[in-house]
């Protein structure tokens, strides 16, 4: 249960942070930006992170498995789960598994895309 809370706290702390940096963006550019600056760079700073931690901890600084997944799963899922699934691939390349990684990476984007699109036709049938 204490696992589940942790997630909990650092959901919460990761999306606080996601909305903050988007809000900060539009303030800075004094209107929404046209392209998604900051869904960007949440993905590729998230992944930096899952990246560094994860390797951290498994190879340099053990840490609890409450921890890790309040700050892997919680905090670095609220803030983008894009991170995920690039720890994810890497995982299955590591494992030496190229053609799950590229059908895992490719799929993820092209079924993400699709059922996005679907979503906004079932909201336009509304």
């Amino acid at each position: 249960m204490t696992k589940f809370l942790l997630v909990l706290l650092g959901g919460a702390i990761g999306t606080g942070c996601r909305f903050g940096l988007v809000n900060l963006l539009v303030l800075v550019l004094r209107e929404p930006p046209k392209y998604p600056y900051a869904t960007f760079f949440i993905n590729i700073t998230g992944s930096l992170a899952i990246g560094f931690l994860a390797e951290l901890f498994d190879a340099r600084i053990p840490v609890s498995p409450e921890l890790r997944a309040m700050l892997l799963v919680g905090v670095l899922g609220g803030y983008t789960t894009f991170s995920s699934f690039s720890l994810e691939t890497l995982n299955l390349i590591r494992d030496n598994k190229p053609g799950a990684a590229l059908l895992y990476s490719a799929g993820s984007v092209v079924l993400g895309l699709l059922a996005t699109w679907a979503g906004v036709q079932l909201a336009r049938m509304i």
